[in-house]
């Protein structure tokens, strides 16, 4: 687990207390994320926190490979993302005077970066993932009354046009 001392980190000799570690995750992760990722490996983290009263802040970036079921037949699809965040931890919240953004209050002296880890990498996932045969062929699943469009498709639509259960009523009040 990536825990860290406030305390430590606050009366650290050094400015920075850098992080540069690689990353597991425990079932609990896996059964919150059971929908969205299949598989993920080669997670590591870097960066660094540092003080400056009343906050503890720190600078990360992720770097993993996941699988994750596409988004169009849910085959799976591997994935080699990355991603930064920022957060911001403190023993008190601050005033209602200081504009510190979010703040993530912190109980016995400990810094849970595994959770801010998980989270943030939920919130990272792409949002469009397709195998290489879907992105090539083009093919959007259908059904009875249905049909997948391609979003340029949908912007090169015919607009205005008119609905004919409306165009009936058109002449109702002509007579």
């Amino acid at each position: 687990m990536l825990t860290y001392s406030f305390l430590n980190i606050e009366n650290s000799k050094e400015p920075l207390v850098y992080v540069d570690q690689d990353v597991k995750f425990e079932a609990d992760f896996f059964d919150r994320a059971k929908d969205f990722i299949l598989d993920i490996k080669n997670v590591h983290i870097k960066g660094q926190f540092f003080y400056q009263d009343p906050f503890v802040t720190g600078n990360f970036e992720v770097e993993y490979d996941v699988i994750v079921p596409s988004t169009r037949s849910l085959k799976p699809v591997s994935i080699k993302n990355s991603f930064t965040f920022t957060e911001n931890y403190a023993e008190v919240l601050p005033s209602e005077d200081e504009d510190a953004g979010t703040v993530i209050l912190i109980e016995n002296d400990i810094i849970d970066l595994q959770k801010a880890v998980e989270d943030n990498l939920l919130l990272n996932l792409p949002t469009i993932n397709l195998t290489d045969a879907e992105k090539e062929n083009g093919e959007f699943p259908e059904g009875e009354g249905w049909t997948v469009i391609s979003e340029e498709n949908y912007k090169n639509r015919p607009r205005n046009t008119i609905n004919p259960q409306f165009d009936k009523l058109k002449n109702l009040f002509n007579k």
